[in-house]
């Protein structure tokens, strides 16, 4: 696509868009009588329409039915997690059997590292990303400290070179080399929450596994942002939530895959709850937990139906548009993103504005991150005044995410046209 910095061009990409008409299936925050300008999906996607009457469904049967709504009513909770079981799948690219929702993210993680997290004198260490989100850190941390090793000998952290922003590939798979005989697990975000990299997990995989380590992803930024084939890669394990990309709601359900190589080894240690126990067993009440195959037996309580009802909402949307069609929208959303950026860019040298981002689509999801040092508060919070709702990570990154669910051309080229009159206003000052 030859990008045009133009109203008329934004409009006319907005004209042929076929996903366009997804908009219209979101709330979208208002703004002076208007709509707003919404770049903060990786943050909290907004609310689908279809939300509210797919919590309805349960208040009325919870109403009509108390606590026999377990086993009647449209979707009976006894086998409500089922309901995700291959829409979530199609979602990561996995088998049914691979995935669960159930809980939240860092519960689920640490739940994955009780199992996958299994150190010995020799091998202990992990592999993870230097500023990974704060949740992955303190959990990678704690799990560590639980075993009675000291985390700055145990987690080795993948760092960018100097003077640089992102990860090159080629350290990432050296570093797993290196110590490899000594790690027990590689763990990394699927896309770097700060920067919107996203990694080559087939490779990153591929090279774990070859060192003898364990791998898993913490898919927070990459579920519902980027495909994936996680059954393919042979990725060991994954969690992610619900509320960014996947437009779930605040606290919303996280999702679980384990590989179905791992599904019936009843021998792996985890952290057991009922509602993992064999189904054909479960209310007989009796002593011994005997996990389901899968995903479905690291599941502790049952469905929250309520937080979780939402969840489906957004998955049925995702489900008819396909990953497929959403990568190729967000490629050219975020590559016209992109393209404005560099414009604004040059036309600023002094403002030291800088995209940390990759600058190539297959290494990025919908994300660009905007390093903007000594005016980016103020660059930020103009932003907001007229009606942009974007993300400020400290201490100077203003973090923008075009998603092609709701997010328009048009959008994005008024973003940088505000952009543009900020740096005009705070550049030489």
């Amino acid at each position: 696509m030859q990008y045009q910095n133009t109203s008329e061009f934004a409009k006319a990409c907005d004209a042929q868009d076929v996903l366009a008409p997804y908009r219209h299936e979101f709330h979208i925050p208002q703004h002076q009588g208007r709509n707003s300008y919404y770049f903060t999906g990786n943050s909290l996607g907004l609310m689908p329409k279809k939300v509210r009457a797919y919590v309805e469904i349960e208040l009325k049967s919870w109403e009509t039915h108390g606590v026999e709504g377990h086993f009647e009513g449209p979707n009976p909770w006894m086998h409500y997690h089922e309901l995700f079981s291959e829409k979530a799948a199609r979602l990561v690219g996995a088998k049914p059997l691979e995935v669960v929702v159930m809980n939240t993210l860092t519960t689920n993680l640490h739940l994955l590292m009780v199992s996958f997290y299994r150190p010995t004198s020799q091998r202990f260490k992990i592999i993870m990303e230097g500023g990974a989100f704060p949740s992955d850190q303190y959990a990678v941390e704690s799990q560590v400290k639980f075993h009675g090793y000291a985390p700055e000998q145990a987690i080795i952290e993948l760092v960018p070179r100097k003077g640089e922003d992102i990860l090159r590939h080629e350290d990432i798979l050296q570093t797993i080399q290196q110590h490899g005989a000594e790690t027990a697990l590689v763990m990394l975000g699927g896309v770097n929450y700060y920067t919107g990299q996203l990694f080559n997990m087939a490779e990153i995989t591929q090279a774990g596994h070859t060192a003898g380590a364990v791998v898993g992803f913490d898919l927070a930024h990459a579920a519902g942002n980027v495909p994936m084939q996680l059954h393919d890669w042979n990725v060991d394990f994954a969690c992610w939530c619900s509320y960014k990309y996947l437009n779930s709601g605040p606290g919303g359900p996280s999702g679980v895959f384990v590989h179905e190589r791992h599904a019936h080894n009843a021998a792996l240690p985890r952290f057991a709850g009922w509602w993992g126990h064999d189904e054909s067993e479960r209310f007989k009440m009796r002593k011994g937990f005997q996990p389901m195959p899968g995903a479905a037996g690291w599941q502790l309580s049952n469905a929250q139906v309520l937080s979780m009802a939402p969840h489906l909402a957004s998955l049925d949307l995702f489900d008819e548009v396909g990953m497929p069609a959403l990568r190729a929208k967000s490629e050219q959303l975020t590559g016209y993103l992109a393209y404005l950026l560099s414009a604004i860019q040059d036309k600023y040298p002094k403002s030291e504005l800088k995209i940390i981002t990759p600058n190539t689509s297959k290494d990025r999801g919908c994300q660009q991150s905007i390093l903007l040092p000594k005016i980016g508060r103020k660059v930020f919070e103009h932003l907001q005044k007229n009606g942009v709702i974007a993300d400020w990570r400290e201490p100077d990154v203003i973090r923008i995410a075009p998603v092609p669910l709701y997010n328009s051309f048009e959008d994005v080229y008024q973003l940088c046209q505000l952009l543009d009159e900020a740096l005009h206003l705070f550049d030489n000052k």
